[in-house]
Parts: structure tokens; sequence; C-alpha cells
């Protein structure tokens, strides 16, 4: 399956396939940081993210901010600069 070429459709499969959430809202954010450090001239470098998923049951706030970045790992490589993370357990 290709692919989708923008970076919230991207982080929402990556994190639907991962963790299965109850509830998923991605906000791409990066027209609020234009000429920050890590802002690009056609955005998608920010985001905030709020999940609930069962996958996040018994472990610290540490660990779910963990695991959700490891799986994002390949996106922050390709420049996606910065992500606001709330995270749950139903």
């Amino acid at each position: 399956m290709p692919q989708p070429s923008d970076r919230r459709s991207r982080i929402e499969d990556i994190l639907t396939e991962a963790f299965d959430p109850v509830t998923l809202v991605i906000t791409d954010d990066s027209a609020k940081h234009a000429g920050h450090a890590g802002a690009a001239p056609g955005g998608e470098t920010h985001y905030s993210v709020e999940i609930v998923a069962d996958a996040f049951a018994g472990l610290s706030r540490v660990q779910v901010q963990r695991t959700v970045m490891l799986v994002l790992q390949k996106e922050f490589d390709s420049g996606l600069h910065a992500l606001a993370l709330k995270a749950a357990a139903p």
C-alpha cells in the first residue's frame, strides 16, 4: 500500500497501526511556529497528538512518550520537528 504524501496522514496511519487507538486527534500546528527553529516553509513540522489506547495501560508517562516517539522516528528523521503529545489509556 502506498504511503500518503502528507505527514498528518502518515502519522495517523503509523499510530493507528501501532496502537489501535480508541481516540486519535492530530493537529498540524506548523503555522503557529512559522519563523521559529525547525519550521519549514512548507509546514508539516509541528504537530499536536491526542491519543487514547489500551496499549498505554500500565505504562508511565515517560514510557508512553518514548514508545510514541520511537514509532514516529522515521517522521522525525524526515522533517518532523516537534510533537506535543497527550496520551492515556482508556
